[in-house]
């Protein structure tokens, strides 16, 4: 590190193993409040995004981690800052050439923790999958889809009726797979 220490303010990515960013970063403010570095480290977080989840018909929400592997720290950096940080459990090491971390812009910063509070639908379902509706007038039926629209979380499902096929729209949770 440097010994002309810059003493500004910034978001830098330190790399942890798959998996163990939450534990990450309970470690590293565990090492925060025992060093008493909360003027130095004064942020530490996991991007994740809320996502709505369909299966068998049912919504739920559930946090998806925007980043696998990765841990953000709005830290100032000095020697010290960068030791507790690289010396954490899990931590391997910061995103930069070699041993001198590079902080992320100001857009970097921005759309890596905006980004995570956008809602997304994630649905089990595909193109040509055989599914049961299950509400509507044509509960019990099952068709073919032939499209899923994710952000209007709606699928188009040709059902036979009097030998023709016919395309229906339908909601996400209106559908269940074919057993």
């Amino acid at each position: 590190m440097d010994s002309g220490e810059n003493r500004e303010l910034l978001w830098y990515v330190a790399h942890t193993y798959s998996g163990y960013e939450n534990k990450v970063k309970a470690n590293l403010e565990k090492a925060v409040d025992n060093n008493n570095m909360h003027d130095l480290i004064q942020e530490i977080t996991v991007p994740v995004e809320d996502v709505e989840e369909i299966k068998n018909g049912k919504r739920r929400q559930v946090s998806h981690k925007l980043y696998p592997g990765y841990v953000l720290v709005r830290m100032i950096m000095t020697d010290q800052a960068w030791s507790v940080v690289r010396n954490t459990r899990g931590v391997t090491g910061f995103v930069g050439p070699g041993s001198k971390p590079i902080p992320l812009t100001d857009e970097e910063v921005a759309g890596m923790l905006g980004g995570g509070h956008l809602a997304k639908s994630k649905i089990d379902f595909s193109v040509g999958e055989t599914v049961r509706i299950l509400s509507g007038p044509l509960e019990s039926f099952t068709g073919m889809i032939d499209e899923i629209d994710d952000l209007r979380m709606k699928v188009r499902v040709s059902v036979s009726m009097f030998g023709r096929n016919t395309p229906i729209e339908l909601a996400f949770d209106q559908i269940e797979h074919e057993k």
